[in-house]
């Protein structure tokens, strides 16, 4: 639970107990409402979610075995502590079985019964957070989350490994598309943060009126809309890990307030004087250049030291031309695996892989899994992903109608001159379409490379 106060529901029918108990929990920061019998118990648990109940577990009417097992059933986060009298702790027992926390025995002091709450509280708060950290753990991160073979990759996976076990501050620099975060969680996760938790914020989405806010937190009354205390994302990742995606479009306001946290460790939420300390690492990812940024003035130059302390180029996809296929089957594999129901085993046709490997990729590997996604939906039916099921600007352009759209004057035509032309058009375009590629652009021209150089040459030199 978060450290805010508890709710607690207590269920006792005599009067003066409960009255005497309720007040000297509420001295010590519970919030609580009272209720005489099992009935008006189950009554407020229909109206309200609370952290707690402690229930005596004799009552009229519906005993307090029943009360917990109906709000463990409706609330199965809650903390249920039964109450018993002499000789019914078999009853105690009967209890726990049916969802209550632990019990405590009439008569009782209130340190017994807040010490009782204290550890399951806490307990509470450690099995929350092992399941939230399982859930992660579970997505597989390491390195394996990261796809890869070439000589770039496996120089980006050995930095990786040298840079995980540490707690340095990382720039992860990118274009689009690269899989800045993807890399970032698996620092966090392959380092000795892993057990806590992974906070990701990206400073690009989310308005500059609010960004401070989302980042540090606030107060109650801090601002119109701040009805309550809100911890900020960096309070969240305490002790763990924080990514800042987009950290270029940060204001310069903002700049300095990052960079105290990064050299001090502190940080004030919205509106609170209070100064919070802070432990956690800091990976920030941009896809702007803030070497150049600090030389225009728009980014601090103190700020950009600070957090390129261990930089991380992220090559673009179409620098990596041979992680192409193996990205292709783990995407395969993901959205097979997705589909509703299951598919099996589904390959990538090699008409369809040989464009797939020919195209520029502006998007990256992201535009390569959406690309990928759309196979597999497209492919319904079938056990192969062909080229017709690729987004269209993947695919070979239609015939074009070339006679149609000529003008052919009274005099005739130069047809060497015309065709020429034509041939350097398409020689062109498909230089374009392969980033330069005169390999791949010769199999979107379905010929070879050695005759494509060849009519480059002639083509020159006719121009010439």
């Amino acid at each position: 639970m978060p450290d805010t106060t508890k709710h607690l529901l207590l269920v006792e029918d005599e009067a003066p107990l409960r009255e005497a108990v309720a007040e000297q929990l509420s001295d010590r920061g519970y919030l609580v409402e009272q209720a005489e019998s099992g009935e008006m118990a189950l009554e407020r648990l229909a109206d309200f979610a609370f952290d707690i109940i402690v229930s005596d577990l004799r009552l009229p009417g519906i005993d307090g075995s029943a009360v917990v097992e109906s709000a463990v059933a409706r609330y199965p986060d809650i903390i249920a502590i039964v109450v018993t009298g002499y000789g019914t702790v078999k009853d105690a027992v009967e209890a726990i079985k049916r969802g209550a926390w632990d019990f405590v025995s009439k008569p009782f002091q209130i340190d017994e019964l807040l010490h009782v709450l204290d550890s399951a509280i806490e307990q509470r708060r450690l099995t929350s957070e092992n399941a939230y950290l399982r859930a992660q753990l579970e997505e597989r991160y390491k390195f394996e989350g990261i796809v890869g073979k070439g000589r770039a990759m496996a120089r980006l996976f050995q930095l990786l490994e040298t840079v995980a076990p540490t707690s340095s501050t990382i720039l992860i620099s990118g274009e689009t598309g690269t899989g800045k975060e993807v890399v970032a969680r698996a620092i966090h996760h392959s380092g000795p943060r892993r057990m806590h938790r992974f906070v990701a914020l990206n400073c690009s989405a989310i308005p500059e009126t609010l960004l401070e806010a989302e980042l540090f937190g606030h107060v109650r009354g801090a601002f119109t809309g701040a009805v309550g205390n809100r911890q900020g994302r960096l309070e969240q990742a305490h002790k763990g890990t924080l990514f800042l995606d987009e950290v270029g479009t940060m204001s310069a306001a903002l700049q300095m307030k990052l960079l105290r946290v990064l050299q001090e460790r502190e940080f004030e939420r919205v509106g609170d004087p209070h100064t919070t300390k802070v432990d956690v690492r800091v990976i920030a990812a941009t896809n702007s250049d803030l070497g150049k940024m600090v030389a225009a003035g728009s980014f601090r130059e103190d700020l950009f030291y600070r957090l390129n302390v261990i930089p991380v180029q992220l090559p673009p996809l179409r620098e990596r031309k041979e992680d192409i296929p193996l990205l292709v089957r783990h995407f395969v594999e993901k959205f097979s695996a997705a589909s509703t129901p299951p598919r099996g085993h589904v390959t990538v046709s090699q008409e369809a892989m040989r464009y797939l490997m020919a195209y520029a990729w502006p998007g990256n590997v992201r535009q390569l899994e959406n690309a990928v996604e759309r196979g597999i939906a497209l492919s319904a039916g079938r056990s192969q992903i062909m080229l017709t099921d690729l987004p269209p600007e993947i695919q070979p352009p239609g015939e074009p109608a070339v006679t149609s759209s000529i003008h052919f004057p009274e005099d005739g035509i130069d047809f060497d001159r015309f065709v020429a032309k034509i041939e350097r058009e398409l020689i062109d375009r498909s230089l374009e379409r392969t980033g330069g590629n005169k390999g791949r652009a010769a199999q979107l021209l379905h010929m070879k490379r050695t005759t494509l150089v060849e009519k480059l040459k002639r083509l020159d030199r006719e121009q010439v």
